[in-house]
């Protein structure tokens, strides 16, 4: 383990941890029910008061507004225990030097570019088809965030980096799960508590992953080009790199950058993908609808960027997941200065909750909400929607850069790869969630295949 990983994994599990003050939520049995009925109980707002520190758990659309864009000034975004995973990515930080981490990188997640990137994408997905055939012959049950988490690594390198994968994708996608479960964290201070543990070795879950992921930028960067394209994101960090006029882009911001994509870029997708597909195997209506609507726009040629623009139904099917199922249940801020939020004094220092998911299941902004409708999402019922009580991309400025790239990639492995397959979910119904870093499934998603055509 590097001296970097081994100074880091130090902290995990401390009390100084956002996760370790909101355990007795995230830890229950069923997190989300836990959450939704108190936040029903304080009207939207959920104060916990420690000795070192306040936190507010909110899940009202007047509060996404207040945070998020009206007063988004005065909250920075919290990622103290993720800084080994994105460093000083664009991801974590804020102000003038968000802005030139951020401005060079737009470009390259306009809505036009993505016509570029369909073909590469396509590529990851016929590699995945094949692999996909060999499985649902064998008949075996896979873990299918484990697929998920593969394609949408190699979709990202190949698309943003011009790269093939050049890691063992099964390896690092155990080292996120094992990072990202706080569950982890938590049993490494339940070890220093009870002086079982003087030193975090490199033996422990986590710690693996911190060392294991500290070598993807320099893989990336030095493994040899796909196709020789100019026009990439990562030529264009490495330019910045050594252009002195950018002094922000250092080696170690190119660094943090790959890692940012590497992870938020590829979590994002890989969950969303491994969702949906587990409400389609429940509702396999949805997932024959999908099928036919896939053969009716691009039939049997390889699909377009226009092509995916016409995919209504897959994306509707896609954003109902999101709303279900939300990457990003919680998002995290830290208040610099005083404000006013549901009649409670905001002071700066206060940690900001941010619940996505109770507002997602919210009877007040969504009929039936724990029913699957992916009608909701029809055009017209869109513009009904009341604002802010959709954010699986959070809101305002802070609106994550690649939502709309993840959403291409989902929608386009959802058509393509449901016309060759029959995903079959086998694991516990309903999926048990896991309110870590990300919504997770306790236990995973175990599925079998089988193969169509």
């Amino acid at each position: 383990m590097t001296s970097e990983a081994q100074a880091y994994s130090q902290t995990l599990g401390g009390e100084q941890s956002i996760w370790f003050k909101i355990s007795p939520f995230i830890n229950a049995d069923d997190p989300m029910a836990v959450l939704m009925r108190l936040a029903g109980r304080h009207g939207g707002c959920i104060p916990i008061s420690l000795r070192s520190e306040r936190i507010f758990i909110l899940s009202e659309v007047e509060h996404f507004r207040r945070v998020l864009v009206d007063n988004v000034d005065n909250y920075e975004k919290y990622f103290d225990g993720l800084k080994p995973i994105f460093g000083q990515a664009m991801i974590t930080v804020d102000g003038a030097l968000w802005q030139k981490i951020r401005q060079p990188q737009q470009p390259y997640f306009h809505p036009a570019v993505y016509a570029e990137y369909i073909p590469y994408l396509v590529v990851s997905l016929k590699k995945k088809t094949d692999e996909w055939s060999r499985l649902a012959r064998r008949g075996v049950t896979f873990e299918m965030l484990e697929q998920t988490w593969s394609l949408a690594a190699d979709m990202i390198c190949r698309a943003l980096f011009d790269r093939e994968v050049p890691f063992n994708p099964s390896a690092v996608f155990g080292a996120v799960k094992a990072y990202t479960n706080t569950s982890n964290h938590r049993s490494i201070r339940l070890k220093k508590v009870n002086g079982g543990l003087q030193e975090v070795s490199e033996e422990e879950p986590p710690a693996r992953a911190i060392s294991a992921w500290l070598t993807l930028p320099e893989a990336v960067i030095s493994a040899a080009p796909w196709q020789g394209r100019e026009r990439t994101l990562l030529n264009m960090m490495l330019s910045a790199e050594a252009d002195a006029g950018m002094p922000a882009w250092d080696h170690r911001q190119v660094e943090d950058e790959i890692k940012q994509y590497l992870w938020a870029g590829t979590e994002t997708t890989a969950l969303t993908l491994g969702w949906t597909l587990y409400l389609l195997s429940r509702h396999p209506e949805a997932a024959a609808r999908i099928r036919r609507e896939g053969w009716e726009v691009y039939g049997d040629r390889e699909p377009t960027a226009a092509d995916v623009e016409r995919l209504s139904y897959t994306r509707s099917v896609m954003l109902e997941a999101l709303r279900l199922y939300p990457p990003a249940w919680a998002l995290i801020r830290t208040a610099t200065g005083e404000d006013v939020i549901a009649g409670h004094k905001i002071r700066a220092g206060d940690r900001i909750v941010l619940c996505p998911y109770v507002v997602h299941h919210d009877p007040k902004y969504w009929d039936d909400p724990e029913a699957f409708q992916p009608e909701r999402f029809d055009p017209g019922r869109v513009k009904k929607r009341v604002k802010y009580s959709y954010l699986p991309f959070g809101a305002g400025k802070r609106f994550c850069l690649g939502g709309q790239l993840s959403q291409v990639e989902t929608m386009l492995a959802l058509s393509m790869l449901l016309r060759r397959f029959d995903p079959e979910y086998v694991g516990r119904e309903p999926p048990q969630v896991a309110a870590s870093v990300t919504l997770m499934p306790k236990g995973g998603l175990p599925f079998r295949l089988r193969e169509l055509l």
